[in-house]
């Protein structure tokens, strides 16, 4: 079993922590919380960069290995990153669990060492029609985020 956790930090009060594990070649699973955001759906992704040196915008596009274009999770054409949307209760809060094959802890397509970042607006998955749909799913600002690393 391989583990990794983020710690999303961002404006506005905008927070949370988000746990990753793997077992052997299986799918990894992605929980925790984010609290501090508007209700209502946000986009959530892994971007190619673990770099925060500028805030959240200095995390890259979204990973992205095979080249391909931006879509739900389900779509066979979609960026390894694509993890959707995230729902927000009315409290501002969202506990999230999600399963998902494209994004692996260890070779050579690992997300350690890259950042999760949750968005302002929903994402459109890919199907929005606006010039941003098929790179970012439209999803708007980046409200936090944080560099996935190793858990002992």
């Amino acid at each position: 079993m391989v583990k990794a956790v983020a710690v999303l930090s961002g404006t506005e009060g905008v927070g949370g922590t988000i746990y990753f594990a793997q077992e052997g070649d299986g799918p990894t699973t992605v929980t925790g919380s984010v609290s501090g955001l508007k209700p209502g759906n946000h986009g959530f992704h892994v971007h190619a960069l673990g770099d925060t040196t500028n805030g959240c915008m200095s995390t890259g596009p979204h990973f992205n290995p095979n080249g391909k274009e931006h879509g739900a999770p389900e779509d066979e054409n979609r960026h390894a990153g694509d993890l959707g949307n995230i729902v927000v209760g009315d409290d501002g809060t969202v506990n999230i669990s999600i399963s998902d094959s494209q994004i692996p802890l260890t070779g050579p397509n690992s997300i350690v060492g890259r950042a999760v970042v949750v968005h302002a607006d929903p994402d459109d998955l890919g199907k929005g029609g606006h010039e941003l749909s098929k790179t970012t799913g439209n999803a708007g600002g980046r409200l936090a985020c944080g560099v996935i690393g190793l858990q002992g």
